[in-house]
């Protein structure tokens, strides 16, 4: 729901693609959420929803927003924040890892942001999940199981919890070979370098010896998207 992410994604493939040893390279997603509390109100939108509760004007969250749609274009990306739904992201992280565990959480996630920001669906709804899980190719039947059960629940805690440690405290949030944190959606060049750097480690096998974070554009867990 972070709408720095989806960019984010964007910019990290590009990079990934120009890539000379992109074929070594695996992506796995992991599930993060910035508003564990949020409830779900389809009759809100994204806009109202930051004003009311930043104390500010419908239209100066949707000026706000407006910027942050005109860098998604530069993506190539549309997004809708006026249709946006408000929605807990609780059930879609838990199709996410369902997909993980077939290779296609990217693919979920490609599908959920489209969902989200392009088409202004409720991404907290199951039967909007469950079609987004028949879109790539996972079974309706067990999508419909899982989010009628608490299956994928722990793995949603466990990636949670996992990400806090190591210091994440906004979204996206990249690590490279357990050494290097890329905060943020970051210019296609900067992942770039990162993945060049990260990877000649990983082939001379340095030890890590710190984290390095580049902080970049963030949603943080305080509602602030900058």
């Amino acid at each position: 729901m972070c709408p720095f992410c989806y960019i984010g994604k964007r910019r990290f493939e590009k990079a990934l693609e120009h890539f000379e040893f992109k074929g070594d390279i695996e992506v796995e997603w992991k599930s993060f959420q910035l508003n564990p509390h949020m409830e779900t109100d389809p009759e809100k939108s994204i806009n109202e929803y930051l004003a009311g509760i930043k104390g500010w004007t419908v239209d100066y969250a949707r000026k706000v927003n407006d910027q942050v749609t005109s860098m998604a274009k530069e993506e190539g990306l549309i997004y809708n924040f006026d249709t946006a739904v408000v929605a807990n992201s609780f059930d879609a992280h838990r199709l996410v890892q369902l997909a993980k565990t077939q290779k296609k959480g990217d693919a979920a996630e490609e599908a959920l942001f489209h969902a989200y920001f392009t088409e202004g669906k409720n991404i907290a709804d199951h039967s909007t999940l469950q079609a987004i899980g028949s879109s790539i190719g996972l079974d309706a039947v067990e999508v419909s199981e899982v989010l009628k059960s608490d299956k994928f629940s722990n793995e949603v805690a466990i990636d949670v919890y996992h990400a806090q440690k190591l210091g994440a405290r906004g979204v996206p949030f990249y690590v490279l070979n357990g050494k290097y944190g890329v905060t943020g959606a970051q210019a296609t060049e900067v992942f770039g370098a990162a993945l060049q750097k990260s990877y000649q480690d990983w082939k001379t096998n340095k030890p890590v010896e710190q984290v390095t974070n580049i902080q970049g554009e963030t949603c943080s867990t305080d509602g602030d998207c900058a």
